[in-house]
């Protein structure tokens, strides 16, 4: 795959929606992370579109969209969410699943496409929890599947938290997962969620992992991946594995996922595959890790597809 000058991101946090006080999501990261790479030219930047509810409904139940789109969705279900609802939340998730449709429509058209929001693999067809309401990831492979010849995807999940929302969306009623659809999710054993579901491949990794236990059980992981032989990857880069996060319970060091990220993204680039990077968990204290995590997904995944050089940092 040829090397570009500039990769596109597409970002969210324009759409900001109200959280109480104290709340342990880190929205800020968002628009820090922005900040960040948005000083650095290989970078364009997008504002996110807001995706249709057509799009919505290949994946999710109209009973769940409309009643999330209308606030009259029932206590218990915003409560899995974790969100408080309100009409700038309906407008930010749009915008969350829509950067990562458009970012898939990129990389099919250039080799490359990446938002700072999405990742969103808890939601399953009629519920949405743990932050995360649409499940963003489903949503662009079953657009793929719609709008082009595609028929083989994989989602490589890295968060510290299963993708269950995802493994459940890609099963049938029996339990059989979708022969057009790789998941693997490399997760925490005894980290939210507590009832697991069977994805593709599911790598249970204990409290303490560190990076080489991780690097380890990464690498034959991938190679089942490649043995599928998807037409389109999807990269769920959650940071949230790192020693200093406070919901991760995983002890990886930035160096760690470095090598994680030069792995996954490295060997997607070698064999010429379409790649969407989304963004994921992070929730380390202070929140500049988490931020100086994320950004270090993206620019391992610039100095792999771009032609420029990697800037030096400021005072050098």
């Amino acid at each position: 795959m040829s090397k570009t000058s500039t990769l596109n991101l597409f970002t969210t946090d324009h759409y900001h929606f109200p959280l109480p006080e104290g709340h342990k999501f880190p929205l800020e990261k968002y628009r820090l992370l922005r900040q960040t790479l948005q000083q650095d030219r290989r970078f364009l930047l997008h504002p996110a579109p807001l995706l249709l509810a057509s799009d919505l409904l290949r994946v999710h139940h109209p009973d769940y969209v409309n009643g999330f789109l209308n606030g009259t969705l029932e206590r218990q279900i915003i409560r899995r969410i974790g969100f408080p609802w309100s009409p700038e939340l309906v407008q930010r998730t749009l915008a969350s699943a829509g950067a990562t449709l458009a970012a898939t429509q990129l990389a099919l058209e250039t080799g490359f496409g990446g938002t700072l929001a999405g990742g969103t693999h808890h939601a399953f067809r009629s519920e949405g929890a743990g932050f995360c309401v649409f499940n963003d990831l489903a949503i662009a492979i079953e657009w793929a599947r719609a709008s082009t010849t595609l028929t083989r995807f994989a989602v490589i999940d890295c968060d510290v938290h299963q993708g269950d929302g995802t493994a459940a969306i890609f099963q049938n009623e029996a339990g059989q997962n979708d022969p057009g659809v790789f998941t693997l999710s490399l997760h925490g054993a005894r980290n939210f969620p507590f009832r697991k579901q069977k994805s593709t491949l599911d790598v249970e990794l204990p409290d303490s992992t560190g990076d080489e236990a991780y690097l380890a059980a990464l690498a034959p992981a991938l190679e089942q991946v490649w043995q599928f032989q998807p037409q389109l990857v999807l990269f769920q880069s959650g940071v949230d594995a790192l020693s200093t996060d406070s919901l991760g319970h995983l002890h990886l060091t930035p160096q760690g996922l470095l090598q994680r990220d030069k792995m996954v993204i490295g060997q997607t680039h070698a064999r010429a595959l379409p790649l969407v990077i989304t963004l994921g968990g992070g929730y380390s204290h202070p929140i500049s890790h988490t931020v100086q995590a994320h950004a270090q997904t993206f620019q391992t995944a610039a100095a792999i597809y771009t032609n420029l050089p990697t800037p030096s940092p400021p005072g050098q």
